[in-house]
């Protein structure tokens, strides 16, 4: 009766545990998971290794190590553990090598090596820029679900709604303050 109890006990506090955490999370491991197989060749091949996945319970164990790890770490440190990776991205002046490590993003120019940092600062909620020099400049924060605050010309902020009436305002403000300022 008492290893019952102790099974049940333990049973039930795991689950109340994911339930009462409200993270859904990104599923980090699953998607880098699909988005592998969507890459390796024609649709025929994607179906056959998805459907061998599924028989050999990859995608499975894929979503239960999110559902009870990778995704309570999210939630609970405010860092992905596995968002972790680099890409490159070709612009229409270059290529770029984007680099994540979970906190923010370095951007580095193949073309003239230069060096930016991107940061989130979770404490007020913005992201920042820092530059190679050591100089951090604050681009951003979020006031609320549909609104951040940005910098302005002449150093004020500006509260802009996440909406594309709000980044024409903010265009129109600061295109008004670099006329005048002719």
């Amino acid at each position: 009766m008492r290893k019952r109890y102790i099974s049940v006990a333990l049973v039930t506090a795991l689950a109340g545990s994911m339930l009462f955490t409200s993270c859904i999370g990104s599923f980090a491991l699953t998607n880098k998971l699909l988005a592998w197989n969507k890459q390796i060749g024609s649709k025929f091949v994607n179906e056959l290794v998805f459907f061998a996945f599924w028989i050999v319970p990859v995608y499975e164990v894929s979503a239960l190590a999110d559902v009870l790890v990778i995704n309570s770490i999210e939630f609970w440190s405010g860092n992905n553990p596995l968002a972790a990776g680099t890409k490159v991205i070709e612009g229409e002046d270059g290529r770029y090598l984007v680099e994540c490590d979970g906190r923010g993003y370095t951007i580095t120019s193949e073309n003239d090596k230069s060096v930016v940092r991107l940061d989130f600062h979770s404490d007020d909620q913005s992201w920042n820029v820092v530059l190679e020099d050591g100089r951090e400049y604050q681009l951003f924060s979020y006031v609320d679900d549909s609104h951040v605050r940005m910098v302005a010309p002449g150093g004020q902020y500006m509260d802009v709604e996440l909406s594309q009436d709000g980044c024409d305002s903010y265009r129109q403000a600061i295109a008004s303050t670099m006329w005048a300022a002719r």
